[in-house]
């Protein structure tokens, strides 16, 4: 690599409040919370985190509220060399905020709170951060800002990754087809994927032969799958869960780590599939971090 950053991220920094419950309440009745917990989180942020452990140059676009600055989430981010000179501040915003509630059965249901992200639709995609790096990561966040930045990082020549995650409902069937062509690899969960599939009436193929060469769904438990010429299945690493909550954004920072430092795509599934099962040992997005040498001993172990 040369001296430019790895890569940029672009998406929701947001603070987590993990909740475990026994069970979801019926409307109009309540539940106990049996734990809560405070931890960082975002998409976007997520993979950064991950991917600056793992021992890439990292930057960082996120709409922020003025509670973010001076924070101790800001402080990791800074900690661990992540770019963070384009964050986007609003000042008289709340940061993103989710709410995660986890049931007994892993199940989850959660809430966002965009605050200062709303803002992401009026603002200018980050030309300078985009033209520093090798490889964008569009995450959850604004539809048309995502568009508008990946349409800057398309005509730069950079890779172009795409997840719209939980908020996929937001894209227009337009705006889907616009990230979708001009993505180098699309991620999403094996719901998500089926989604996009229906929305745009296109099987894996058919969104190979518009967009993206390699489309990555994950499928939990069940592992994960990477379509391009073939389909190369590849084995969850099952541990205890303690919290499955950003599982699938570490995939996501794995599988780019190791793609961009020129492994094949079925060392990538792999290596992401490592990555994934630390983070779900413990609560949190950012909590049970690994770097590269702990993914690579747990990845010897699991295929020998």
């Amino acid at each position: 690599m040369s001296n430019k950053t790895d890569l940029l991220t672009i998406g929701h920094t947001a603070f987590d409040y993990i909740i475990q419950v026994k069970e979801f309440p019926l409307p109009n009745s309540s539940t106990s919370i049996n734990k809560m917990q405070t931890l960082y989180g975002g998409a976007a942020a997520n993979v950064a985190v991950v991917a600056s452990n793992l021992g890439l140059k990292s930057s960082l676009v996120s709409a922020v509220g003025k509670d973010f600055i001076g924070s101790e989430y800001q402080n990791n981010l800074k900690n661990l060399a992540i770019n963070c000179e384009d964050m986007i501040v609003i000042n008289d915003e709340k940061t993103p905020t989710a709410f995660v509630l986890t049931d007994l059965n892993n199940d989850q249901i959660s809430y966002f709170y965009w605050g200062a992200a709303s803002e992401f639709k009026n603002s200018e995609p980050p030309y300078k951060s985009i033209e520093k790096v090798s490889a964008v990561h569009l995450a959850t966040g604004d539809p048309g800002f995502n568009r508008r930045s990946g349409e800057v990082a398309h005509d730069a020549g950079k890779l172009i990754s795409f997840d719209p995650g939980q908020d996929l409902h937001m894209y227009s069937k337009g705006e889907l087809e616009s990230v979708i062509k001009i993505s180098d690899i699309l991620f999403g969960n094996h719901h998500e994927i089926k989604r996009i599939q229906e929305s745009l009436n296109m099987s894996i193929d058919d969104l190979r032969d518009f967009g993206p060469d390699i489309v990555v769904t994950t499928h939990g438990e069940d592992g994960s799958s990477i379509c391009t010429d073939d389909e190369i299945k590849i084995e969850a690493i099952i541990r205890d869960t303690v919290d499955p909550t950003g599982a699938g954004d570490s995939y996501r920072a794995g599988f780019l780590n190791a793609y961009l430092k020129g492994e094949d795509l079925e060392t990538c599934g792999k290596f992401a599939s490592s990555v994934a099962s630390f983070i779900v040992e413990a609560e949190g997005c950012q909590t049970n971090v690994p770097n590269d040498s702990m993914v690579r001993k747990r990845m010897e172990e699991m295929w020998k």
